[in-house]
């Protein structure tokens, strides 16, 4: 492994599963094909040695709690106070979805896989926390299939108004997805119920568009909405400034970013890196959706170095199956291969 904190499913593996499943996508008005699936394209070991799943579980989460609650399939830490990390560790992803709590409502960011029941997670988790059941919202960090899995069981759907959004929000049938559950992807036994040979992505509707800037109040907690492209053409953050917390998403994550996926857009990932960097001063934990649930600061200033030195032309990269990928250490960029 070229990083510690990526995944081994091998790059040529990957790059393969991708490429079948962009290849099936459903077509948004503007016909391109948004991906089926983000999942993190990694220099990985051999199939001659230690899975992917040999370096679980990762150390960032020993500082946290893990709560309590009745599915094997999810491990939950609340982070800080009313904040739970929801952490599906048992599929290659490793996604992170959060369950932001206010006195009032309640709100998802993410809602994984669709492997697990998210909503039952997020009700039993609710009726732990003083106040007991609150209004659930759910907001996505963007529509690739592993972040909206979940996202057929809620009533209130916010996301953006864009034809991306909406392409996804159709559903992806299985021979879309099926390869994600398929072997060498999932480690951990699955739910009762579950079967890897109907696994879709589920349809959902969005109910409420949200814009840059748009305040989201949970009661007591304020959410401010960042659009911030690139990784994907609807691609968001949540930025808590009472609790100094901001949301990544697929954005910024500690492994291999990608931003040459169709939907992509380089520029819109420079023009990201440098807003969210603006913000290092004023934020205390980074919280990522993939792999580790917090990282520093400073790594939103090391998104935005990594960028510039990329479009200056001063950093080194390896060529992979039509892409560069650039080592910055605590993550590394996957970008198309110029013409």
């Amino acid at each position: 492994m070229r990083a510690p904190l990526q995944n081994g499913l091998g790059i040529a593996a990957a790059t393969a599963a991708l490429a079948a499943a962009m290849a099936c996508a459903p077509s948004p008005v503007d016909e391109d094909a948004p991906p089926a699936g983000d999942e993190r394209q990694i220099v990985g070991r051999g199939a001659d040695k230690e899975q992917w799943w040999d370096a679980l579980p990762r150390p960032a989460w020993a500082p946290f709690q893990p709560v309590a609650q009745s599915q094997p399939w999810f491990e939950v830490y609340e982070i800080r106070p009313g904040v739970f990390a929801l952490y599906e560790p048992g599929q290659f992803e490793e996604v992170i979805s959060y369950l932001i709590v206010g006195d009032e409502r309640a709100l998802v960011f993410d809602t994984g896989l669709g492997i697990g029941d998210m909503r039952r997670l997020v009700e039993e988790l609710l009726a732990g926390i003083p106040g007991g059941q609150r209004e659930v919202l759910v907001l996505n960090s963007h529509t690739h299939y592993d972040h909206v899995g979940g996202n057929h069981a809620f009533g209130k759907i916010y996301g953006t108004g864009s034809d991306y959004t909406r392409a996804n929000a159709a559903g992806r049938d299985h021979h879309q997805v099926a390869e994600f559950v398929g072997e060498g992807w999932i480690w951990k036994p699955t739910p009762p119920g579950f079967s890897p040979e109907t696994y879709r992505s589920r349809p959902f509707t969005v109910t409420r568009q949200v814009a840059d800037g748009d305040m989201l109040s949970l009661g007591g907690v304020e959410l401010e909405v960042l659009l911030t492209p690139g990784h994907a053409p609807d691609a968001l953050c949540l930025l808590d400034r009472g609790r100094r917390l901001l949301f990544t998403g697929d954005t910024l994550y500690p492994a291999t970013l990608y931003a040459h996926l169709p939907g992509s857009d380089l520029d819109a990932y420079k023009a990201t890196a440098e807003r969210l960097a603006s913000l290092a001063g004023e934020v205390e934990l980074v919280l990522p959706a993939h792999n580790e649930p917090v990282m520093a600061p400073a790594d939103l200033v090391a998104l935005r170095d990594a960028f510039r030195a990329i479009g200056a032309g001063g950093a080194g990269y390896v060529p992979t199956d039509g892409s560069r990928e650039y080592d910055f250490g605590r993550f590394s960029i996957l970008v198309p291969q110029p013409d």
